[in-house]
């Protein structure tokens, strides 16, 4: 069974991190310490300092401009986290970045759940409609679909709850209340926020 590029944090590959905003490149490099990164946004907000991390970034409104400069076949990884709730067209996107994937390489997919529209409203986003620039509910299901339909087999998916936190989380609120740090994000892997979508190119 062929392994996933980033089985390994040691293995030189590239990463194509979709949205990836001011830090995640130090983020990712941190973890990923060969690995060569790629962004695209639309607001150019990466520090100075991050820049220096990033072998290429591409300027892009996913909604409105053109995939054209990003080349085929080219990347081990593509990363879209906390993306497409912010499209009215996120499965368009998905679709257009495939491409852009070497046979065999990976792609990552997190975003709401439709549980989150349960969830009680919080400053930093707890409840799907406490962003205002959400635009869009998408679902494991249909996002599965799209992938194995063009030649992608789903490693893994589902509702994203991370059992270690859910262990800590006494002691990860207490932390947060003392520092004043506490919200949304405090809540997302324990209660289950996120949905996500791990598939592999054949």
């Amino acid at each position: 069974v062929a392994r996933s590029p980033i089985d390994n944090a040691t293995k030189d590959f590239t990463i194509l991190d979709v949205g990836c905003g001011p830090h995640s490149a130090s983020i990712i490099k941190s973890i990923f310490k060969n690995s060569k990164y790629y962004g695209i946004d639309k607001y150019v907000y990466t520090p100075a300092d991050e820049f220096k991390l990033i072998e290429k970034f591409y300027n892009i409104d996913l909604e409105d401009d053109s995939f054209n400069d990003i080349p085929d076949n080219f990347f081990d990884v593509i990363i879209l986290a906390h993306v497409i709730e912010h499209l009215s067209n996120g499965l368009s996107v998905i679709e257009r970045l495939m491409p852009k994937l070497k046979k065999g390489g990976v792609l990552y997919i997190e975003f709401p759940s439709v549980k989150s529209l349960n969830f009680p409203s919080m400053k930093g986003t707890l409840h799907f409609c406490d962003d205002p620039t959400h635009k869009r509910l998408y679902d494991v299901k249909e996002i599965s679909n799209l992938l194995l339909a063009n030649g992608f087999t789903i490693i893994k998916a589902g509702n994203l709850r991370d059992p270690v936190r859910i262990i800590l989380f006494p002691a990860i609120l207490i932390s947060s209340l003392i520092r004043g740090t506490i919200g949304a994000g405090t809540f997302w892997y324990v209660l289950g926020f996120p949905d996500f979508v791990f598939a592999r190119k054949r």
